[in-house]
């Protein structure tokens, strides 16, 4: 990919079901709740009429990290919740999730920092754990 780093992701060769189920159980492990989910997919089939592979967006939150985050910057809200990206793509599973620090970093506000550091230590354990199996 070129430019910034914007996504930590994992490819897989698994069921895209068991990856879902998998996503889901390790973001609530870290203390995500999934607040809104898109299945673009039946998105793209529905209003274009296109047919694609599947492709699931999970809107998750940790809450005592976005109250923070919104403490010190409220503006953020632009960029929550942390979305985590469900999709197959050349055979396999691939699980990606924003890149917090990276992303909360061109927010430019320092006390966002240690903030953004334990949402992105999260999600890489929820990635760590998903790729265990």
């Amino acid at each position: 990919m070129g430019g910034m780093e914007y996504s930590l992701a994992i490819d897989l060769d698994r069921d895209f079901d068991d990856v879902v189920q998998a996503t889901r159980a390790a973001l609530a492990d870290e203390g995500f709740g999934v607040l809104t989910e898109i299945d673009v997919q039946a998105t793209m089939k529905a209003k274009l009429d296109v047919d694609r592979e599947e492709y699931l967006i999970l809107g998750a939150c940790n809450p005592p990290l976005a109250h923070k985050a919104l403490e010190a910057e409220p503006e953020l809200g632009v960029l929550l919740p942390c979305n985590v990206v469900v999709y197959r793509t050349g055979g396999r599973t691939r699980v990606s999730a924003v890149a917090a620090e990276q992303m909360l970093g061109m927010v430019g506000n320092e006390q966002l920092g240690p903030v953004a550091t334990e949402v992105a230590q999260r999600l890489q354990r929820v990635l760590t754990a998903v790729a265990a199996g």
